[in-house]
Order: C-alpha cells, then structure tokens, then sequence
C-alpha cells in the first residue's frame, strides 16, 4: 500500500503563484507513474500534470508553459509548481501514484484563485 499526504494549496491572487507537494510513503523508484489531477466545481476530474519513470512528463494543454511537475528522489515528494494561476485553476488538486497495478490517491488539496 502507499499513503500520500499533499500540502501547499490555498488562497492566491490571479497571475500569483502556488508549489503543492505529494509526499509518498514508498520510495518513488517504485511508482510506476505520477500525476496531478484536479476536480472543479460541477466538472469531471482530468489531469493537470502527470510523470513517468523515465521522467517524462505531459501536462494538460490548459496549463503548459504555466505548471512544472517534478520529483525530489530523496524526499520521496512530486511536486506541481503552477505560475501565472488564472481563475480557472481553481479546484481541489489530488496527487495519484500507480503502484503494482493499483492506482493511489491523496486526500486533496484545495487551489482557489481570485481574480
């Protein structure tokens, strides 16, 4: 099993900037793959950011060029950073792992962003 605890969301002008952390309870060499997702009000939840084991990465196209998602090995964290935060950001952002067939979510953490 893998637990994941997130922090770092909150309250933030447009144009401000936000960092969330995912930190899990396994070493990331074992995850298969990482992701951010996000859950707006009356909306499904998608991708926001996701990283592979090669360290590849993909973003959704409304964010590219604004959010950044990477992994500190040691820390066993991945991190979003998200700049330039528009409204539209807004959302509760959870952090999910793939680990031995078996996708792993955090509890989520809320991003609110005011114009």
């Amino acid at each position: 099993q893998v637990q994941l605890v997130e922090s770092g969301g909150g309250l933030v002008q447009a144009g401000g900037s936000l960092r969330l952390s995912c930190a899990a309870s396994v070493s990331i060499f074992r995850l298969n793959a990482m992701g951010w997702y996000r859950q707006a009000p009356g909306n499904q939840r998608e991708l926001v950011a996701g990283i592979g084991r090669d360290s590849s990465t993909n973003y959704a196209d409304s964010v590219k060029g604004r959010f950044t998602i990477s992994t500190d090995i040691a820390k066993k964290t991945v991190y979003l950073q998200m700049n330039n935060l528009k409204t539209d950001d807004t959302g509760v952002y959870s952090c999910a792992v793939d680990f031995m067939g078996r996708r792993y979510w955090g509890q989520g953490t809320q991003v609110s962003v005011s114009s």
